[in-house]
């Protein structure tokens, strides 16, 4: 699989995502949204950092189990429950991302909902990656 980060200069950077991505491969696996989940089926995790962590690794071991690497994402969407939340955790969530995901940022949108499946989930994460 081969992919472009695309990030043209008339837009404003991009922190934390790219703009576009351009992806050539032969699977396409599509992510099922992710939250705080732990294996028993409850939520975990009392701030949105944590939460945003659990929900990150759940969605990267569904990937992994399908055969992909953080790098195979191509798009990432982020409900959230708490949009100005969210943007005060930026930095931190940003940390967290790279320590799980690495730097090559997939396109996303972080979207606010007014509520998750499980009602204590503050933050629920899906997409889908390009496989070679």
């Amino acid at each position: 699989m081969s992919t472009e980060r695309v990030n043209p200069p008339e837009l404003s950077p991009p922190a934390g995502f790219s703009h576009a991505v351009v992806a050539c491969g032969s699977r396409v696996v599509f992510l099922a949204g992710q939250t705080a989940l732990d294996p028993d089926g409850k939520v975990v995790g009392r701030t949105l950092p944590e939460q945003f962590g659990r929900a990150l690794t759940n969605l990267l071991a569904a990937l992994a189990a399908a055969g992909g690497t953080p790098a195979d994402l191509a798009r990432v969407t982020v409900y959230a429950t708490d949009v100005e939340a969210y943007r005060t955790h930026a930095s931190e969530l940003g940390r967290t991302w790279r320590r799980l995901a690495g730097r090559d940022y997939p396109a996303m949108a972080v979207v606010e909902v007014v509520r998750l499946w499980d009602a204590e989930a503050m933050v629920e994460l899906d997409g889908f990656a390009v496989l070679p």
